[in-house]
Protein backbone atom coordinates (compact mmCIF):
# COMPACT_ATOMS: atom_id res chain seq x y z
CA UNK A 1 0.00 0.00 0.00
CA UNK A 2 1.21 3.40 -1.02
CA UNK A 3 1.48 5.82 1.43
CA UNK A 4 -0.34 8.35 -0.70
CA UNK A 5 -3.05 6.17 -1.62
CA UNK A 6 -3.99 5.56 2.10
CA UNK A 7 -4.33 9.37 2.73
CA UNK A 8 -6.90 9.96 -0.14
CA UNK A 9 -8.62 6.95 0.87
CA UNK A 10 -8.92 8.98 4.71
CA UNK A 11 -9.44 12.09 3.07
CA UNK A 12 -12.27 10.41 1.16
CA UNK A 13 -13.68 8.92 3.54
CA UNK A 14 -13.94 11.94 6.53
CA UNK A 15 -15.24 14.05 3.68
CA UNK A 16 -18.21 12.04 3.15
CA UNK A 17 -18.75 12.28 6.69
CA UNK A 18 -18.91 15.51 7.18
CA UNK A 19 -21.16 16.08 3.49
CA UNK A 20 -23.13 13.16 5.57
CA UNK A 21 -22.81 10.75 2.66
CA UNK A 22 -21.05 8.32 4.74
CA UNK A 23 -23.40 7.07 6.96
CA UNK A 24 -20.77 5.15 9.38
CA UNK A 25 -20.43 7.35 12.11
CA UNK A 26 -23.05 7.94 14.98
CA UNK A 27 -24.24 11.76 13.93
CA UNK A 28 -25.14 10.30 10.36
CA UNK A 29 -26.84 6.65 11.17
CA UNK A 30 -27.87 6.83 14.47
CA UNK A 31 -29.00 10.33 15.46
CA UNK A 32 -28.17 12.96 18.54
CA UNK A 33 -28.97 10.39 21.28
CA UNK A 34 -26.18 7.73 19.88
CA UNK A 35 -23.98 10.61 19.38
CA UNK A 36 -24.44 11.54 23.04
CA UNK A 37 -23.62 7.83 23.99
CA UNK A 38 -20.62 7.70 21.75
CA UNK A 39 -19.24 10.59 23.20
CA UNK A 40 -20.05 9.66 26.44
CA UNK A 41 -18.06 6.44 26.22
CA UNK A 42 -15.35 8.79 24.99
CA UNK A 43 -14.64 10.79 28.11
CA UNK A 44 -17.38 13.70 27.21
CA UNK A 45 -19.51 15.23 29.40
CA UNK A 46 -22.96 15.41 28.63
CA UNK A 47 -23.15 18.92 29.89
CA UNK A 48 -20.07 19.93 27.98
CA UNK A 49 -21.44 18.92 24.79
CA UNK A 50 -24.73 20.70 25.32
CA UNK A 51 -22.00 24.11 25.65
CA UNK A 52 -20.95 23.68 22.15
CA UNK A 53 -22.98 23.63 18.47
CA UNK A 54 -24.49 20.39 18.21
CA UNK A 55 -23.26 19.82 14.71
CA UNK A 56 -19.90 19.70 15.48
CA UNK A 57 -19.96 16.36 17.27
CA UNK A 58 -20.10 13.43 14.71
CA UNK A 59 -19.17 10.60 17.36
CA UNK A 60 -15.54 9.96 15.94
CA UNK A 61 -12.75 9.85 18.38
CA UNK A 62 -11.40 8.06 21.02
CA UNK A 63 -10.67 10.04 23.45
CA UNK A 64 -11.61 13.69 25.41
CA UNK A 65 -8.21 15.30 24.89
CA UNK A 66 -9.69 18.97 26.41
CA UNK A 67 -10.69 17.34 30.18
CA UNK A 68 -6.94 15.96 30.30
CA UNK A 69 -4.75 19.11 28.96
CA UNK A 70 -5.25 21.36 32.15
CA UNK A 71 -6.13 24.56 29.89
CA UNK A 72 -5.61 27.56 31.33
CA UNK A 73 -7.15 31.01 29.86
CA UNK A 74 -5.29 33.31 27.78
CA UNK A 75 -3.17 30.07 26.10
CA UNK A 76 -3.17 29.53 22.12
CA UNK A 77 -4.28 25.91 21.35
CA UNK A 78 -3.85 23.86 18.37
CA UNK A 79 -6.17 21.02 17.60
CA UNK A 80 -4.51 18.30 15.16
CA UNK A 81 -7.33 17.14 13.05
CA UNK A 82 -10.10 19.18 14.42
CA UNK A 83 -13.14 17.78 12.25
CA UNK A 84 -16.53 19.64 12.88
CA UNK A 85 -14.83 21.39 15.66
CA UNK A 86 -15.80 19.76 18.74
CA UNK A 87 -12.58 19.89 21.08
CA UNK A 88 -12.04 23.27 19.33
CA UNK A 89 -15.12 24.34 21.02
CA UNK A 90 -14.70 22.89 24.43
CA UNK A 91 -10.81 24.25 24.24
CA UNK A 92 -12.05 27.85 23.36
CA UNK A 93 -14.74 28.07 26.68
CA UNK A 94 -11.52 27.01 28.88
CA UNK A 95 -9.14 29.51 27.07
CA UNK A 96 -11.74 32.24 27.19
CA UNK A 97 -11.66 35.78 25.51
CA UNK A 98 -8.45 36.34 25.60
CA UNK A 99 -6.91 32.88 24.68
CA UNK A 100 -6.85 31.45 20.92
CA UNK A 101 -7.66 27.70 19.33
CA UNK A 102 -6.78 27.03 15.81
CA UNK A 103 -8.03 24.12 14.15
CA UNK A 104 -6.28 22.04 11.35
CA UNK A 105 -7.79 19.51 9.15
CA UNK A 106 -7.13 18.13 5.62
CA UNK A 107 -10.40 17.52 4.78
CA UNK A 108 -11.92 20.87 2.72
CA UNK A 109 -15.65 19.93 3.89
CA UNK A 110 -14.83 19.46 7.61
CA UNK A 111 -13.00 22.82 7.70
CA UNK A 112 -15.92 24.63 6.27
CA UNK A 113 -18.33 22.50 8.94
CA UNK A 114 -15.98 23.79 11.96
CA UNK A 115 -16.26 27.23 10.46
CA UNK A 116 -19.96 27.23 9.67
CA UNK A 117 -20.06 26.11 13.92
CA UNK A 118 -18.06 28.45 14.60
CA UNK A 119 -20.52 31.08 13.31
CA UNK A 120 -24.00 29.19 14.97
CA UNK A 121 -21.99 28.89 18.56
CA UNK A 122 -20.61 33.04 18.07
CA UNK A 123 -16.92 31.99 18.47
CA UNK A 124 -14.51 34.94 17.97
CA UNK A 125 -11.20 32.83 19.48
CA UNK A 126 -11.49 30.02 17.24
CA UNK A 127 -9.64 29.84 13.60
CA UNK A 128 -9.64 26.61 11.39
CA UNK A 129 -6.95 25.66 8.44
CA UNK A 130 -7.20 23.75 6.37
CA UNK A 131 -3.62 21.55 5.96
CA UNK A 132 -2.09 18.06 6.65
CA UNK A 133 -0.88 17.16 10.40
CA UNK A 134 2.24 16.45 8.88
CA UNK A 135 3.15 19.78 7.14
CA UNK A 136 1.14 22.31 9.37
CA UNK A 137 0.26 25.79 8.49
CA UNK A 138 1.40 27.09 11.47
CA UNK A 139 4.38 29.61 12.66
CA UNK A 140 7.40 28.05 14.62
CA UNK A 141 7.21 28.16 18.61
CA UNK A 142 3.73 29.63 18.64
CA UNK A 143 1.57 27.15 20.34
CA UNK A 144 1.57 26.69 24.32
CA UNK A 145 -0.79 23.40 23.68
CA UNK A 146 -1.95 20.77 21.24
CA UNK A 147 -4.66 18.70 21.64
CA UNK A 148 -5.08 15.68 18.93
CA UNK A 149 -8.17 12.94 19.06
CA UNK A 150 -7.58 9.66 17.86
CA UNK A 151 -6.09 11.47 14.17
CA UNK A 152 -2.28 10.25 14.38
CA UNK A 153 -2.86 6.91 13.98
CA UNK A 154 -4.30 8.12 10.44
CA UNK A 155 -0.69 9.11 9.40
CA UNK A 156 1.44 6.86 7.99
CA UNK A 157 4.10 9.34 8.42
CA UNK A 158 3.30 9.57 12.50
CA UNK A 159 6.85 10.98 13.08
CA UNK A 160 6.76 13.38 10.80
CA UNK A 161 3.44 14.48 12.89
CA UNK A 162 5.34 15.29 15.68
CA UNK A 163 8.12 16.74 14.66
CA UNK A 164 5.68 19.17 13.34
CA UNK A 165 4.22 18.98 16.82
CA UNK A 166 7.44 19.57 17.96
CA UNK A 167 8.34 22.65 15.61
CA UNK A 168 5.10 24.85 16.54
CA UNK A 169 5.00 24.61 19.93
CA UNK A 170 6.38 26.99 22.41
CA UNK A 171 9.50 25.91 24.20
CA UNK A 172 8.01 23.97 27.62
CA UNK A 173 5.06 23.67 25.69
CA UNK A 174 2.82 20.82 25.77
CA UNK A 175 0.87 17.94 24.02
CA UNK A 176 -2.22 15.74 25.44
CA UNK A 177 -3.07 12.97 22.71
CA UNK A 178 -5.72 10.58 22.44
CA UNK A 179 -5.21 7.78 20.21
CA UNK A 180 -5.07 4.28 19.29
CA UNK A 181 -2.44 1.98 19.54
CA UNK A 182 -2.32 -1.95 19.50
CA UNK A 183 -1.27 -4.11 22.23
CA UNK A 184 1.00 -6.91 19.77
CA UNK A 185 0.98 -7.20 15.78
CA UNK A 186 -2.31 -7.35 14.34
CA UNK A 187 -2.94 -9.28 10.93
CA UNK A 188 -1.73 -8.93 7.93
CA UNK A 189 -5.31 -8.48 6.33
CA UNK A 190 -6.16 -5.36 8.27
CA UNK A 191 -3.28 -4.08 8.09
CA UNK A 192 -3.39 -4.02 4.31
CA UNK A 193 -7.76 -3.10 4.44
CA UNK A 194 -7.25 0.58 3.16
CA UNK A 195 -10.92 0.68 5.06
CA UNK A 196 -9.43 -0.48 8.62
CA UNK A 197 -6.96 2.45 8.00
CA UNK A 198 -10.05 4.95 7.89
CA UNK A 199 -11.48 3.32 10.72
CA UNK A 200 -8.34 3.70 13.28
CA UNK A 201 -7.05 0.22 13.41
CA UNK A 202 -4.66 -1.04 10.02
CA UNK A 203 -2.82 2.31 11.07
CA UNK A 204 -2.17 1.98 14.55
CA UNK A 205 1.31 1.31 16.00
CA UNK A 206 2.43 -1.12 18.86
CA UNK A 207 2.25 1.10 22.02
CA UNK A 208 5.88 1.25 22.72
CA UNK A 209 6.81 2.02 19.42
CA UNK A 210 4.58 4.54 19.63
CA UNK A 211 6.25 6.36 22.47
CA UNK A 212 9.28 5.76 21.54
CA UNK A 213 8.18 7.42 18.15
CA UNK A 214 7.24 10.96 20.27
CA UNK A 215 10.66 10.52 22.01
CA UNK A 216 12.27 10.50 19.01
CA UNK A 217 10.44 13.44 17.57
CA UNK A 218 12.12 15.20 20.65
CA UNK A 219 9.34 15.30 23.23
CA UNK A 220 10.53 14.89 26.81
CA UNK A 221 8.60 13.81 29.94
CA UNK A 222 6.29 11.34 27.96
CA UNK A 223 3.00 9.55 30.04
CA UNK A 224 0.65 7.76 29.42
CA UNK A 225 -2.69 9.63 31.55
CA UNK A 226 -5.16 7.02 30.98
CA UNK A 227 -5.80 4.17 28.78
CA UNK A 228 -8.42 1.40 28.53
CA UNK A 229 -8.87 -1.27 25.55
CA UNK A 230 -10.90 -0.08 22.52
CA UNK A 231 -13.54 -1.76 21.54
CA UNK A 232 -16.50 -0.75 19.18
CA UNK A 233 -20.00 -2.97 17.76
CA UNK A 234 -19.03 -5.52 15.18
CA UNK A 235 -15.78 -5.28 15.90
CA UNK A 236 -13.18 -7.86 14.18
CA UNK A 237 -13.11 -10.78 16.51
CA UNK A 238 -9.33 -10.75 16.01
CA UNK A 239 -8.96 -7.51 17.15
CA UNK A 240 -10.49 -7.86 20.32
CA UNK A 241 -8.17 -7.33 23.32
CA UNK A 242 -5.38 -6.08 21.14
CA UNK A 243 -6.31 -2.09 20.15
CA UNK A 244 -6.12 0.39 23.39
CA UNK A 245 -7.26 4.06 23.55
CA UNK A 246 -4.28 5.71 24.78
CA UNK A 247 -4.18 9.52 26.50
CA UNK A 248 -0.43 10.68 26.46
CA UNK A 249 0.63 13.76 27.56
CA UNK A 250 4.43 15.11 26.94
CA UNK A 251 6.70 18.57 26.71
CA UNK A 252 8.55 20.47 24.44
Amino acid sequence: MKKKEIKEFVKDRYSKIASKEDKSCCSCSGGPDLVIEQAKSAGYNPEDLKSIPEEAVFGLGCGNPTALAELEEGETVLDLGSGGGIDVFLAANKVGKFGKVIGVDMTEEMVKTAIKNAGTGEYTNVEFKLGEIENLPIEDDSIDVIISNCVINLTPNKLTAYKEAFRVLKPKGRILVSDIVTEGELPEEIKRSFQAWAECVAGAMEKQEYLDTIKEAGFNDIEIVEQHYFTEPGMDERLVGKITSIQVKARK
